[in-house]
């Protein structure tokens, strides 16, 4: 990643790679009952780990853990009972984020966005940070690969599924070492040499309220 690291736009980034497990209820948008996040900053000539962010979240009391939630995810109702509910996870999620400039990166970006987006108000800086999406940077890589799920990927690059995939801090791993590969492998195409390339290419816009409480906030990030 040298000549991204030489833009200094990407040079003072820290990328946020997230990821949230979620019920999906009939007739509603999906409910988060989990959320890892894991910072990386340009240091030493690689992205390195600054922080990580991982909690559990109590859903609404009418929204149901299916047999198949249980099964996919390892996520029970009873594991959920003793969590805060999403407001205040987010909340304390976003009082780490005082060191701007950020970029949240997900896989499938627009799932992770569509959350943000519904906890804006007590996750005002997340809402307001643009996303990249580790989707649409390999399909920039790679055009013909033909299927771009995570698992996909991993495979694609040798990369050991993760124990617990479906959990939300082992799919953020896994989606961070996808990243790093695809970075490098785009900058040797010469598909991206800088943050706005990768912005371009991949790039998603907050969805953003239009209004946010500013406070200040211990930093972690």
């Amino acid at each position: 990643m040298d000549e991204l690291l030489r833009d200094p736009r990407f040079a003072v980034a820290t990328f946020v790679v997230i990821d949230f497990e979620g019920l999906t209820p009939a007739g509603r948008p999906a409910e988060p009952i989990e959320v890892a996040a894991l910072a990386l900053r340009p240091a030493g000539g690689r992205l390195q780990e600054v922080g990580r962010f991982e909690e559990l979240m109590r859903p609404p009391a009418d929204v149901p853990v299916t047999a198949r939630d249980v099964r996919l995810k390892g996520i029970t109702r009873t594991m959920l009972s003793g969590a805060a509910p999403a407001a205040e996870v987010m909340a304390r999620l976003d009082a780490y984020l005082t060191a701007p400039p950020y970029r949240l990166v997900a896989h499938h970006a627009s799932t992770e966005a569509g959350i943000i987006s519904r906890q804006a108000a007590h996750c005002p800086v997340l809402a307001a940070t643009p996303l990249l999406d580790t989707l649409r940077l390999a399909k920039t890589v790679m055009p013909s690969l033909g299927s771009y799920g995570l698992d996909h990927l991993l495979a694609f690059y040798g990369i050991p599924q993760p124990a617990g995939r479906h959990r939300a801090m082992p799919d953020v791993e896994a989606t961070a070492q996808v990243l790093v590969r695809l970075l490098r492998d785009g900058e040797r195409e010469r598909r991206w040499r800088t943050l706005l390339e990768l912005d371009m290419a991949a790039g998603l816009q907050p969805r953003r309220p239009p209004s946010a409480p500013g406070e200040e906030q211990a930093c972690l990030f």
